[in-house]
């Protein structure tokens, strides 16, 4: 009994440390410039579609008891599906810790959890629908990197722009209490008025500020529908403050990453990287260029 353990132990370290089982698993699963490796992105996002789809029809009401049965056993297929590809992650990445820490190591664990937890919370188990964030792989399996460049170059204007963004929903936040209070002092003091309260009427001129306009919440006065006009316009032209910052340091930061990042000291050419000479002027741009006379 002793040896049979004691084999046993040693099979599994084997199976560790098969470095040979790792690069190779290695290849197929984090790399999609092979047949293989691709054929697997392409099925893994295939298998994704397939599970988001399977959630959004499984919670519609009135389904035959043998569909969601079916359902359910295509459910339990593929969080296995899911499970086993994330252990396997876990064991060929040459850095296991440093992927379960990243972006898509925590997307693929949380997109494995939710039918575990959902046997104690049922309705978690529709946070499965976090499994569309896998599908940002599909840039690395198609070659689509501008994409994600550009995407970049997007987040980094949001975040340039973030503290003009928050002094002015600053300011946003002040004008709609200030308007909703306003409101509430012309509406509120008819007996059958929708305005019954201050959170009511910030309520009304956050809904009419931002265009959206449900309608639950009116104003009848002739004084209250010419304040309403006027924060009616106003929301179009506040709406438009936060996409023009945004779009201005976008532009900004794009128009300085195009610019060449070397120009000539006389005449203040655009040059290559790997210019010597300036093609206009002629004077030479690197002095530690061997080929100088």
């Amino acid at each position: 009994m002793r040896e049979e353990k004691l084999t046993t132990q040693s099979r599994w370290q084997r199976f560790l440390h098969n470095e040979t089982l790792k690069r190779r698993l290695y290849v197929i699963i984090f790399q999609s410039d092979t047949p293989l490796g691709k054929a697997f992105d392409v099925t893994l996002l295939w298998v994704i579609v397939a599970s988001i789809a399977l959630v959004i029809v499984e919670s519609m009401q009135g389904l035959p008891l043998l569909a969601k049965q079916i359902f359910t056993v295509l459910e339990y297929v593929f969080t296995f599906f899911f499970t086993l590809e994330y252990v396997c992650r876990l064991y060929c990445s040459p850095r296991p810790r440093e992927y379960a820490l990243s972006f898509f190591g925590i997307v693929d664990l949380l997109s494995t959890l939710p039918l575990y937890v959902g046997w104690i919370f049922g309705p978690v188990r529709y946070l499965m629908v976090v499994r569309t964030f896998r599908l940002i792989r599909v840039f690395r399996v198609f070659k689509l990197f501008s994409f994600l460049e550009e995407g970049d170059k997007l987040m980094r204007s949001l975040m340039v722009s973030s503290r003009k963004i928050f002094v002015f929903f600053l300011f946003v936040v002040i004008l709609v209490v200030s308007l909703g209070t306003l409101m509430y002092m012309v509406e509120g003091s008819r007996p059958d008025s929708q305005f019954r309260d201050v959170p009511s009427s910030i309520y009304w001129a956050v809904v009419t500020m931002t265009t959206v306009g449900y309608g639950d919440i009116a104003p009848v006065t002739p004084m209250g529908r010419f304040l309403s006009a006027i924060v009616m316009l106003l929301g179009y032209t506040i709406m438009a403050v936060p996409t023009g910052i945004v779009s201005a340091q976008f532009i900004h930061d794009h128009r300085v990453s195009s610019e060449p990042k070397q120009k000539c000291r006389e005449c203040g050419a655009p040059l290559d990287e790997t210019a010597h000479y300036c093609p206009h002027c002629g004077v030479k741009v690197d002095e530690s260029d061997p080929f100088t006379s």
